[in-house]
């Protein structure tokens, strides 16, 4: 395979990232899967290879700049780069929310999507039809009770997004944001509640069918996957029992 059909992926160890690695190969990708924990995408990796599809794993932190600068150097060119790496942090309110929560979920979701992104941009332009996918959030559409921290960083992604698609404009590279609503996957929450699994369950409770990992990789992939002159700029993906971030059927 060309190396212009590589794609790389953060996050790729569980949820959205490894739903959208699978989907990618399948689309006919070399997936390059990234993340802290080793041993998953390793076994992804494999899952991969094992189901006819190509992949490779290597552990990155993505707030760590010279672990990416060095990564980068790994590759001439790239044809698609899916920032997905990120994730929430409690639900405390702006009075009493620790303030290290919030810097680490800025690192994260916004200065690990610009390190991947300043990095491999100039692969992305040579491959002559590069593409970038930034998974944002509702979150950083609107705001809700509690979650300012992690509103802010999902807003500061989407500035990032579309304020590249304005600096880059005229180079061969697209810039597609995916911004997902409520996502049941087996980590999101309960990372955000520091493991507690009954509230992380209440998330959830009561919501017919929230979308899946499968739901938003599904997405991505379409997004990706449409022709070179189509940009898909911003999409937003709900499940149907979801009409804002604070307005959710349940059924009781």
């Amino acid at each position: 395979m060309a190396p212009s059909r590589i794609a790389v992926v953060t996050g790729a160890s569980s949820g959205i990232g490894a739903a959208t690695a699978r989907q990618l190969a399948t689309a006919g990708y070399r997936v390059v899967l990234t993340a802290r924990r080793k041993d998953r995408i390793e076994a992804l990796a494999e899952e991969i290879i094992a189901a006819g599809g190509q992949a490779a794993a290597y552990a990155l932190d993505v707030t760590d700049r010279t672990a990416v600068d060095e990564f980068a150097t790994a590759f001439k060119t790239i044809a698609v780069l899916v920032n997905n790496a990120g994730g929430a942090l409690g639900l405390d309110p702006v009075a009493t929310g620790d303030p290290a929560d919030w810097r680490q979920m800025y690192e994260t979701n916004v200065l690990g999507t610009l390190n991947l992104t300043q990095a491999l941009l100039p692969k992305l332009i040579a491959s002559g039809d590069g593409t970038v996918v930034v998974v944002s959030s509702t979150a950083g559409h609107g705001t809700y009770e509690g979650g300012a921290g992690y509103v802010a960083a999902k807003h500061g992604a989407h500035v990032l997004a579309e304020t590249l698609r304005l600096e880059i404009l005229g180079e061969p590279v697209r810039v597609i944001e995916v911004a997902p609503g409520l996502v049941r996957t087996e980590e999101f929450a309960l990372t955000r509640f520091g493991g507690d699994e009954e509230r992380a369950a209440k998330v959830y409770e009561g919501v017919p069918d929230p979308l899946t990992a499968d739901d938003v990789a599904d997405t991505i992939t379409w997004a990706v996957t449409r022709p070179s002159h189509v940009n898909i700029d911003l999409l937003v993906v709900r499940p149907r029992a979801q009409a804002s971030n604070t307005k959710l059927h349940r059924e009781r």
